[in-house]
């Protein structure tokens, strides 16, 4: 859906927007719907990406938070808790993660052990296999298509180090919603 602000933003032209809800567009940041846009449309491609690729890798009917959760469990080839796994993807209902822990563990490619009473999850042989068969196949895919220049790449360095800004913002953001 194209949309067009009461006003252009501060020293923007005026121009057509591509945003899903122009209820929202500020006047303030025109720009930060657009934004929101592109994330909603990039996210589903991405999730829909990662799970196709971990299919060609040779597990199917797994979800995007399933795949997620499968290579960082398998991130530096460390042990990880729960809560670690939780706080670094950033998710709050750890009955998600663990659901996902258990579904990889039924399929043989994470496994749990306990140290007293601390539960950690490590991936095993098999795990190992997939994630690097996932790795081939986005080398292959993802990183061959994009044909990647130094200019490409340090844009997609900035776009990245942007997007851990705007997650903060959004998380404060989050915060300051819950206590109205």
């Amino acid at each position: 859906m194209t949309a067009k602000p009461t006003a252009p933003p501060t020293g923007a032209t005026e121009r057509a927007l591509i945003v899903s809800s122009a209820h929202l567009v500020s006047e303030q940041s025109a720009e930060m719907s657009e934004f929101e846009f592109g994330l909603v449309v990039a996210g589903n491609a991405f999730h829909r990406w990662i799970v196709h690729c971990m299919s060609a890798a040779g597990l199917q009917d797994l979800t995007p938070l399933d795949v997620l959760v499968l290579h960082h469990v398998t991130h530096r080839a460390r042990n990880k808790r729960l809560a670690d796994i939780c706080f670094i993807m950033n998710v709050e209902d750890t009955h998600l993660i663990n659901y996902s822990l258990k579904k990889l563990q039924n399929l043989g490619v994470v496994m749990a052990s306990k140290n007293g009473k601390e539960v950690t999850y490590a991936c095993t042989e098999e795990g190992l296999a997939r994630v690097a068969r996932y790795r081939e196949i986005r080398e292959s895919c993802l990183i061959g298509a994009l044909q990647a220049d130094d200019a490409l790449n340090r844009d997609i360095g900035d776009l990245a180090r942007l997007l851990r800004v705007l997650s903060g913002m959004y998380d404060q953001a989050a915060r300051a919603a819950a206590s109205l």
